[in-house]
């Protein structure tokens, strides 16, 4: 089975966006999302999609809406997270890719973490006001190690850090 990595960016109190927007600017983890995702296929919610304001170039795109019959630009739709994970497997197969990513946002994440091989998240050192959440991670369960810290400076509203979980071994 094709691993499946989830991808975020998370402030200290869970938040990770507000009004479908995201609250920072830290160019610096851009290099580093571009880099995981790059030639995957990336599942994402169709307000996600929407933030964006264009597909993401050299990535299957793939949109979970429950709006049926909707048709996005540079997107494959999909009705549901199980269709979009099924899409990307194809997708896995036909492109050599070595991994799924879910990039958000706060719903399919919550449906993807039991799904989750690998967590890759940029812990955001503030806590701003938020209505998006990203899902409590749950160290009985996942283990993690830091990848890299930068302090806040002019590309970055604030210092962060990422870190990348694994799964704990699942029991048949």
């Amino acid at each position: 089975m094709t691993p499946v990595l989830l991808i975020a960016a998370v402030a200290s109190n869970g938040v990770i966006g507000r009004d479908n927007a995201l609250l920072w600017r830290l160019k610096s983890d851009m290099a580093g999302f571009r880099a995981a995702t790059l030639g995957k296929p990336v599942v994402m919610g169709r307000k996600t999609f929407e933030s964006l304001g264009r597909p993401l170039p050299r990535r299957l795109n793939i949109v979970v809406t429950r709006h049926p019959g909707l048709s996005l630009a540079g997107a494959v739709v999909a009705s549901g997270l199980d269709v979009a994970l099924a899409v990307a497997r194809a997708e896995t197969l036909r492109s050599g890719a070595t991994e799924i990513v879910v990039m958000g946002g706060a719903e399919i994440y919550a449906q993807a973490m039991a799904f989750a091989d690998r967590l890759l998240i940029t812990h955001v050192e503030a806590a701003p006001d938020g209505d998006t959440f990203f899902p409590l991670i749950d160290l009985s369960v996942w283990a993690g190690r830091d990848i890299s810290a930068h302090p806040a400076g002019p590309v970055d509203d604030y210092a962060f850090r990422v870190v990348e979980y694994r799964r704990a071994a699942r029991s048949a």
